[in-house]
């Protein structure tokens, strides 16, 4: 997909709202700054800003940057955003106190590599949110890829992101209304996981 064409139009793809698992884990990220990948217009990333985060967003589509950078002002808040490709893009260790990533859809051996990245990438204490489809999300048709491979397991994710503490993580279906891009019944996993801190606190 062409994710500049998509986000081309006025609307939001993807609405204005946070995704709501986002929503309602937020507050478990602690004090610190926010990466947000595969951000797309920018819905999670304000939202995060207007709870006092400072957030970077950061995704393929100058487009879709754009209208994150229009929503953050029309929300009276400021993010920072970078266009870049996940497959090149650097998460720089020990940074974060958040990562989040909702329907970040990738081939396994990068989706791989980038979630090895994000467990480095998260200061002890940091946490790591995500929302994505299942292979289940296929027989749904209500969002999402199309190619069952570029959907992800609660089983893939747990390997992928050893060296976190799952303090979520579940497969399950719900309603996911999110502008016209997702809207209907949906299979999902939604992980919330912490990088441990040997201190015993977040930085």
């Amino acid at each position: 997909m062409n994710w500049n064409d998509r986000y081309a139009t006025p609307d939001y793809v993807y609405g204005t709202e946070p995704n709501a698992f986002v929503a309602a884990v937020a507050d478990r990220i602690p004090p610190g700054p926010v990466l947000c990948l595969a951000e797309g217009e920018g819905r999670n990333a304000v939202h995060l800003a207007r709870l006092g985060h400072r957030v970077t967003a950061v995704d393929a589509s100058c487009n879709g940057l754009l209208k994150a950078s229009a929503l953050a002002m029309a929300r009276g808040v400021t993010i920072t955003t970078q266009v870049g490709d996940l497959a090149d893009y650097d998460i720089v260790a020990g940074t974060w106190s958040g990562i989040v990533a909702t329907f970040m859809h990738l081939p396994q051996p990068l989706r791989r590599r980038v979630h090895s990245e994000i467990v480095r990438g998260l200061r002890p204490g940091g946490v790591f949110i995500l929302e994505a489809y299942t292979p289940a999300q296929i027989a749904f048709g209500t969002g999402g890829p199309k190619d069952p491979a570029l959907c992800v397991r609660l089983e893939d994710l747990r390997d992928e992101l050893a060296g976190l503490e799952f303090l979520i993580g579940r497969e399950c279906e719900r309603d996911v209304i999110e502008g016209t891009g997702h809207t209907g019944r949906g299979a999902v996993v939604q992980v919330l996981a912490r990088r441990p801190d040997p201190a015993g606190c977040a930085e």
